[in-house]
């Protein structure tokens, strides 16, 4: 006769994991169980999935192990059974300005899909996620508000900063300095010195780049632990944090929510925005925020977010276009002190919960005040308007995005120069064969046409090497690094495989763009566009097999997330009597 230790906390509750271990027939499943070390009353307890992107593929990924472990402690000091797994990450460092770069955001995909097949597949009752390079974190999100099972997400921390010569620098000085040594601005001795010390410690990339903006509209959906986003990889507080993280979600299981669909809802959306646009955080958000809400079954498109940056002010003076990193925002109280300023200025929802069961506003009301430097107040706003621009005009219907924070001036004209893909325009930069004032256009690099849709900060950070950087624009269906400064357009809707107007584009076309304004125009007339249309032919399928071809086939387009199912998933659970 097996015995019953369940703990009082769960006494009828439905737990999803006593479908695989109730019962005679799963006597075989119980077998398995006890291979791994579990006895009568760890089966018994509901049982916790913690999930993390720990590997040796990218530092920031790296500090994830330890923290899963401590996640594990609390979620057993909670009364139930911690089971750990981990899935894949692509570094966007490594894979950067080559064929590599296109499996970057079809790894977000591929993390969501992989731990819902672990969840469902193991009926876990809940979950904890740790996420570091830059995909990793949205995939982890809309895994948890696909399963919508108690969640907690965790970000797992950014590099310290290296000071250099009497400055800080980051992985993008590095990336920039390329670029220098190509313009005879830096020697490549002074490159290498650099090299070596850009990158101290373990952790992402330490600026207001994807995995930071992210990390912060974790905390403004709620969805973590307030406080934990900007706190460094390597700083010991984050095991207390991991540990606090596996207690929560058991209090979660216990209380019977906040669920993450309680969490994500068009008013947390619209905070999350806020925070992007609060601190120039990266253009990817407009990826990404649309993609969870699909996951909740939430129509929020560009066009929504684009709402949300127009009203928000730029309030945080954070790098590319700023001077501060995550590290300094920490020292100053952390992302609720940037959620106070935003609430007392009337730019968030305070009502939304968290998973702590505290609201906005009750964290943004024990937050400090702000330091006025690092982040300001509303009314002493840096831009009365966000630090990422939507734009729209005839070269970019469904909108195209660009980050505004630290640009000189908002307005470029120029004729195009076109490319069919990155390489092309690569070469092109090599050999310096470009005028200032160009519009440099690279088309074909969308979510279908990439496929893949590849980030640019390779050749981003080759203009501002150069010193080009707010001489020329550049204009893609492609994407960029949250890294990415400079007057640069990506994310153009619709992309040129699905025969949008950037596909018709020639080499001399004037362009007009007009962040101020909101506006990006080619100078053709509509008589014109539609003779070129009607004379465009889409580009030959390439047979790509695995990965690529799958999602070529089924992912949508970026203004709609670059998502690649119906969205809204409910799973039929088989929950124990």
């Amino acid at each position: 006769m097996r015995r019953k230790h369940a703990d009082d906390r769960f006494s009828g509750i439905p737990l999803r994991s006593r479908t695989t271990w109730q019962g005679l027939d799963r006597t075989p499943h119980r077998t398995f169980m006890r291979a791994m070390g579990l006895d009568d009353e760890a089966i018994e307890k509901p049982m916790i999935g913690v999930v993390s992107t720990h590997n040796e593929t990218t530092p920031c990924s790296m500090s994830l192990g330890p923290q899963a472990a401590a996640a594990k402690v609390g979620v057993e000091v909670g009364g139930c059974t911690a089971r750990e797994f981990t899935t894949i990450s692509v570094s966007d460092g490594i894979s950067m300005n080559h064929q590599g770069m296109k499996f970057s955001l079809v790894s977000r995909e591929l993390i969501a899909d992989s731990i819902e097949a672990v969840m469902r597949g193991h009926c876990y009752d809940g979950l904890v996620g740790f996420g570091g390079c830059d995909k990793t974190l949205p995939g982890i999100i809309m895994a948890m508000v696909r399963c919508n099972v108690p969640s907690v997400f965790m970000y797992g921390g950014s590099t310290l900063p290296a000071p250099w010569r009497g400055k800080t620098v980051t992985a993008l000085d590095s990336y920039e300095g390329v670029g220098a040594v190509m313009a005879g601005q830096m020697s490549e001795d002074d490159l290498y010195d650099m090299e070596l010390v850009c990158n101290p410690t373990i952790g992402s990339c330490p600026g207001q780049f994807t995995a930071n903006t992210m990390a912060m509209i974790s905390e403004a959906l709620g969805l973590a632990l307030p406080g934990s986003a900007m706190l460094p990889a390597v700083y010991a507080q984050r095991m207390a944090l991991a540990r606090k993280a596996g207690e929560t979600v058991t209090d979660v299981l216990a209380d019977g929510g906040p669920l993450p669909r309680d969490l994500v809802t068009r008013e947390s959306l619209e905070n999350a925005c806020a925070v992007v646009a609060a601190t120039g955080g990266s253009t990817n958000a407009g990826l990404h925020i649309p993609a969870i809400a699909h996951e909740a079954g939430i129509s929020f498109t560009l066009d929504d977010v684009a709402e949300v940056f127009q009203r928000t002010p730029l309030i945080a003076n954070l790098k590319p276009g700023g001077q501060y990193l995550a590290k300094d925002v920490f020292e100053i109280g952390g992302v609720p002190v940037i959620l106070k300023a935003l609430l007392d200025g009337g730019h968030l929802h305070g009502d939304c919960p968290t998973v702590t069961g505290r609201s906005i506003a009750e964290v943004a009301a024990a937050a400090a005040a702000p330091d006025g430097d690092i982040v300001r107040t509303a009314e002493a706003a840096i831009m009365p308007t966000g630090g990422v621009v939507v734009l729209r005009g005839n070269l970019a219907p469904d909108g195209a995005l660009i980050k505004v924070a630290g640009l000189a001036s908002l307005a470029h004209e120029g004729p195009a120069l076109v490319f069919e893909n990155e390489e092309a325009c690569v070469e092109t930069l090599h050999q310096m064969a470009y005028e200032p004032g160009a519009v440099i256009v690279i088309r074909n690099e969308g979510p279908k046409g990439g496929p893949g849709m590849r980030e640019m900060l390779g050749i981003t950070a080759l203009l501002y090497g150069q010193g080009m950087g707010e001489k020329v624009a550049l204009l893609t269906d492609g994407r960029f690094s949250g890294a990415t400064r400079g007057m640069m357009i990506g994310y153009v809707c619709p992309e040129a495989a699905a025969g949008g107007p950037i596909a018709l584009i020639e080499t001399g076309d004037r362009i007009r763009i007009d962040a101020e304004a909101g506006t990006i125009d080619v100078d053709l007339s509509d008589a014109e566009l539609d003779r070129r249309r009607a004379a465009w032919r889409p580009p030959d399928p390439r047979r790509l097999g695995g990965t690529l071809e799958k999602y070529a086939a089924q992912v949508g387009p970026a203004n709609l997330g670059a998502v690649t199912h119906a969205g809204n998933v409910e799973w039929p659970w088989d929950e124990a009597e």
